[in-house]
């Protein structure tokens, strides 16, 4: 078999603060939304163990400040395609709380590894499987990525302007929304159901499920009348004038969410527009409401903008990079993100009052702990 150890782990990796300190965690190395869901278990306290082939440690962004989906796990390397490699698994499985894994239907179980292996080992085991499109259905062996389970879903064709395609949101809401965090609440729950029953069970985390999941809100408009089922003409998608992006002075972008009565007033003031408030729903008035926004925004610059609306209730504020986003004094003052060796990233999420979460150390070389995690769980090293 191949086993893989390499310098480095010091065994003491595991978040001992959280909610979900004392849980351990297997984690079959994987891409997107597996390591994430992984990284936000660690963030909550859990000890996560990555486990990788062997060829990913040579791959030159693995490990490190910059690996941040790997924070605050253990790593160790296992060639599963060899028998005692998955033999070695399953002795880990007996010793952990959560497995979970982002392979396509069927290769687990391939691999002797699947659900019926491991709760054979551990019948309290919560088995966490993410897939994009679920572990049955038409498509289900079919490739895919973010962008194509959330065009299946809906929530593509419903984001953009009316009168453009669609526009992809980064892999926010397929990957991340619907997938990762999803796989997280499906764990979270059957570990509680573990602890009352005794009993473990499979989570079948699919990113269509989670997409048409949060999509629920939207249905529901559809279902009342409320929403067009058209781009770029609704509430939520930049069609009503006083919930849209607007480009100011020096080419960048304020975002308005004056949706309510007294936000829309508190906007209208602020911004010294010659309108009548009373009109804000009157649907034929949008047009001239829109120019007159559009020219007053494209008076100042994005950050004398900011600078007025600051702390008001006119639900405005200054669309931001992604590393202007760290400096901004909010996010600072609250330490929503954090720098560390150079690499902005998210602090955890959410804030516990008596188990206080935090990130974990930056994610090791792989395989660094691959024998101080079998020390530790007690498990004979696999030579």
């Amino acid at each position: 078999m191949t086993v893989t150890a390499k310098a480095g782990g010091d065994g003491a990796s595991a978040n001992t603060a959280g909610p979900l300190a004392g849980c351990r965690v297997v984690e079959l190395g994987g891409i997107g939304p597996g390591p994430f869901a992984g990284m936000l278990l660690a963030d909550l306290g859990a000890e996560v163990v990555r486990v990788d082939r062997p060829g990913r440690a040579d791959e030159p962004d693995a490990g490190g400040s910059a690996d941040v989906l790997n924070r605050g796990k253990r790593s160790v390397v296992l060639d599963l395609k060899q028998r005692e490699s998955a033999a070695a698994l399953l002795q880990l499985v007996e010793s952990a709380d959560v497995l979970i894994e982002g392979f396509r239907p069927g290769v687990t179980e391939r691999l002797g590894i699947g659900p019926h292996d491991c709760l054979a080992r551990n019948p309290r085991l919560v088995y966490g499987r993410m897939t994009g499109w679920g572990q049955d259905g038409p498509l289900a062996a079919a490739a895919g990525h973010d962008i194509t389970y959330i065009a299946l879903t809906g929530a593509l064709g419903a984001i953009g302007d009316a009168d453009g395609p669609p526009q992809v949101p980064l892999n926010l809401v397929g990957d991340f929304g619907g997938g990762g965090c999803y796989l997280v609440i499906g764990v979270l729950a059957a570990l509680h159901a573990a602890a009352r029953t005794g009993r473990g069970q499979v989570v079948d985390a699919a990113i269509v499920d989670g997409t048409a999941h949060l999509l629920a809100s939207t249905f529901a408009k559809l279902a009342r009348d409320e929403w067009t089922d058209e781009r770029g003409v609704n509430r939520f998608d930049g069609g009503w004038p006083f919930y849209a992006v607007y480009e100011t002075r020096d080419g960048r972008h304020v975002a308005v969410g004056a949706l309510e009565r007294k936000f829309y007033r508190s906007l209208v003031d602020l911004l010294g527009l010659d309108v009548d408030p009373d009109r804000q729903h009157d649907r034929s008035h949008w047009p001239e409401l829109r120019q007159a926004l559009v020219k007053r925004f494209a008076e100042r610059t994005r950050d004398e903008w900011a600078e007025l609306f600051e702390g008001t209730d006119a639900c405005v504020a200054p669309v931001l990079s992604l590393t202007e986003a760290a400096a901004h004094p909010h996010l600072a003052t609250r330490g929503s993100l954090f720098v560390r060796d150079g690499v902005v990233q998210p602090a955890a999420a959410p804030r516990f009052s008596a188990t206080p979460s935090r990130p974990g150390r930056a994610a090791p070389a792989v395989g660094a702990d691959t024998r101080a995690v079998f020390r530790d769980w007690g498990v004979r090293f696999p030579e």
